[in-house]
């Protein structure tokens, strides 16, 4: 073989390799302008990402100044709240969540020590939302997306304080919220919130996500 052949074939392994390299690099880069929305069932990839997504230990009920007020079916907690208990910090509450790939399970528990359990069978189909929300211009590799991860079901049960506010045809909307490239890992979600509603209820929790370790960090 000569020395030119030689040549030619090294140079073309090499821009063989460096595009793969760009190509694999830009195989999840969103577009300026971007905007989807998708229902389906979810495929095992997304899923494994679902299952990824890590809780933090807190959880806190969403209040407007009308406080109990403004919602229905946890009068069980209100007197803790009348009584200033959660004026550090408002509406606060430990959380212990988990998802087992049918359902989710989430056990709030108040200052007080009162206790609540909702069981929330994940449905057959999901809602995904990227949009590119125009807050980074001219990023290298794109705009970061703004991005959901939504749920819509009925609960399954309710214990606890939540308990007097169930009743048959109560719904859950489940919302995992972040940020990220076209691709979705469980290290772009940061924050859930969880809306409870039905005949005897309407109430809110939120809180923060914590993937450090699904990404690897």
């Amino acid at each position: 073989m000569s020395n030119r052949l030689i040549v030619s074939v090294f140079l073309l392994l090499a821009c063989l390799a460096t595009f793969s390299a760009d190509a694999f690099a830009c195989a999840c880069c969103a577009e300026p302008g971007t905007y989807r929305i998708w229902t389906g069932k979810p495929d095992t990839y997304t899923l494994g990402v679902i299952d990824e997504l890590k809780f933090e230990k807190n959880a806190y009920l969403y209040m407007t100044e009308a406080g109990f007020d403004g919602m229905k079916g946890l009068g069980l907690i209100e007197k803790e709240f009348d009584n200033g208990s959660w004026t550090a910090s408002p509406g606060e509450m430990d959380l212990v969540a988990a998802f087992t790939k049918k359902n989710w399970t989430f056990t709030i528990k108040t200052k007080g020590g009162k206790t609540a359990k909702l069981t929330l069978p994940m449905p057959a189909q999901m809602l995904t939302y990227k949009v590119d929300i125009h807050d980074e211009e001219e990023k290298p590799n794109g705009p970061s997306l703004y991005k959901e991860f939504r749920f819509k079901g009925n609960v399954a049960s309710a214990t606890g304080f939540a308990q007097p506010g169930f009743a048959r045809g109560t719904t859950y909307f489940l919302v995992f919220q972040g940020r990220g490239n076209g691709c979705d890992n469980a290290s772009d979600f940061s924050h859930w919130r969880l809306e409870i509603t039905g005949p005897r209820s309407d109430y809110s929790f939120f809180g923060k996500l914590n993937n450090a370790e699904a990404a690897g960090e």
